[in-house]
This record gives structure tokens, sequence and C-alpha cells, in this order.
């Protein structure tokens, strides 16, 4: 997966990001809290090998650095990682942006919530942010499906159907907190 802007992580980017803010940790813990048995596995899986990968790409990045070692259950120490300042700063950010695409909200706006629910970060300001992203895309959908006809624009049809169920989500959410 290529990245459209040089500051822009992966989703598997942020998310060893917001698991270490947490708490530091090693790679290998990092690997199985991202397992699809995981806690933010289940929303967003990584193999151990892209883990490794992400760790490498937020250290190079300096947004993570190795901060201690412990001993290894088979083997060599295990480096124990932590979000630098600007790590950190990065990550709070991006968990009050709204997501952009109405295509990404299963993927990065619920990893985005996981992330803070786990964190114990308030999620209500990206929540009413995103409602008010999605409620735009939605009228504009909706505009579009009232020019033509529904069935022979499935693609809008379907774009249109998946904001109004993603409107119904994020207003359960904000009703529920």
């Amino acid at each position: 997966m290529q990245r459209s802007r040089g500051d822009e992580l992966l989703l598997g980017e942020w998310a060893c990001l917001g698991i270490l803010v947490l708490k530091p940790s090693h790679g290998f813990a990092l690997a199985a809290r991202l397992s699809p048995k995981g806690d933010v596995g289940r929303v967003w899986a990584m193999s151990r090998a892209l883990t490794y990968r992400a760790l490498d790409q937020l250290t190079n990045r300096e947004l993570i650095a190795a901060v201690g070692e412990e001993p290894g259950i088979a083997g060599g120490n295990r480096t124990i990682l932590a979000p630098t300042r600007r790590g950190r700063a990065m990550l709070r950010a991006w968990l009050k942006t709204p997501t952009e695409h109405l295509r990404d909200l299963r993927s990065e706006l619920l990893l985005k919530l996981v992330l803070a629910e786990i964190g114990g970060v308030d999620s209500q300001p990206l929540l009413v942010a995103q409602r008010e992203q999605v409620a735009r895309i939605s009228a504009v959908l909706d505009g579009q499906l009232d020019r033509s006809q529904p069935e022979s624009d499935v693609v809008t049809l379907w774009r249109s159907e998946s904001a109004r169920g993603a409107l119904r989500f994020l207003d359960r959410l904000i009703i529920d907190a």
C-alpha cells in the first residue's frame, strides 16, 4: 500500500502507535494484540511480519523509540518501544479527525473508536464531527439519486444506503454516550 502524502501513516502504523501510547511494549506483544483474535486485531489485523514492519516505519519517522529491554521467552532480549512526544501528538490529532471517505468508515473509524476506547479517550467530539461529515456525503448522494433513476445507478444507491446506515450507527453511539 502506498502513501498518498509523506506525513500520512498507514492504518497498521496508527494501530501500533495507538497500542504503544497505552503502555510501552515490544513487537511480539503488539503482534498478539493485532492478531485476528486480539482486541485491536478484531478491527485491524496484521501479521507479525507486518507489525514489525510498521514498528520500523514508526521508528524511522521518530514517532516511537526504544526505551528499554526485557528478556525474551525463547531467546534474546525484546526491545521495549514507546511513542515519542511527536508520536503522541499525532495520534491525539488523528483520533479527533473524522474519516474523509464513506468507504473507510469500517476500517479507519472503527480503529479510531477501538483505540479511543482502550485508551480512555473521549470519542464524542470525533463521533459528532464524523456524523456531520457523513450527513454532508449523504445529502449529496440523495441529491444525485433524485436526479436519476435509482435502479440505474447502483453505485450511488449503495453509497446512499451505506451513508444512511452509518448515520444510524453514529446516532446510536452519540445517544448511548
